[in-house]
């Protein structure tokens, strides 16, 4: 399959570059022995991340995806776990295989590229900036950059409008219902990756315009 060549490309951080999970997971697990809760692992907090650090963490207080903690324990917890996380940002995560070749692919074909990410900014500028690509995106949008986030095509619109480019014309790149939601909202089209964070469903099921297991493998659908 081939898909319309665009004019830019947005590429969503977790789960799509960058795994980082190994370094959420420890942040969580930390804060719960700090409280004296039962730890994680890492398979349930890869379940759990797509939405921002605040919904991580009133997730893993509560051992589940949806539902929210008490206030007081929430109070208690979240501070915990971001500052963890100030000094856990990168320390354990990694880019996925081929996120270099892909990049390159793109930079190297004159597409112009942003990413796009729920992570708040103080966090999502220093780990792309310690896996050495931060400077390959003209534009980064965080989580806390507008009023609203993914799903909401709100960064999505404002990556086009910074590019000058349609919506028409633009590709969201991605790994979760999320991405999608926020693609199809914006008029984009929209890759995700097999491989990344999407509560343990299959994205498939949320019928994005093409699937592949690497970003090594973009020029098959774009040239």
């Amino acid at each position: 399959m081939t898909l319309k060549k665009p004019e830019m490309v947005l590429i969503d951080v977790d789960g799509t570059l960058v795994d980082s999970v190994p370094d959420l997971a420890y942040c969580v697990d930390e804060m719960m022995k700090q409280l004296d809760m039962p730890v994680h692992g890492a398979d349930k907090v890869r379940e759990w991340v797509g939405n921002g650090v605040e919904r991580l963490a009133r997730r893993a207080l509560i051992g589940q995806l949806d539902g929210e903690p008490d206030d007081e324990l929430f109070e208690k917890g979240y501070p915990i776990f971001l500052e963890l996380y100030s000094d856990n940002t990168c320390k354990r995560s990694h880019l996925y295989a081929g996120v270099k070749e892909g990049l390159e692919y793109l930079k190297a074909a004159g597409y112009r590229l942003g990413s796009v990410t729920n992570k708040a900014a103080c966090f999502t500028e220093p780990l792309l900036q310690q896996l050495g690509i931060y400077d390959e995106f003209e534009i980064v949008i965080s989580g806390d950059t507008l009023e609203k986030k993914k799903p909401d095509p709100m960064p999505l619109l404002h990556a086009a409008k910074f590019f000058g480019v349609a919506p028409q014309n633009a590709l969201m790149l991605g790994d979760s219902v999320s991405d999608v939601k926020a693609a199809r909202a914006a008029g984009f089209q929209i890759i995700c990756m097999s491989y990344g964070y999407n509560h343990g469903m299959d994205i498939r099921e949320s019928s994005p315009d093409a699937v592949i297991d690497s970003m090594a493998e973009l020029p098959l659908l774009l040239n």
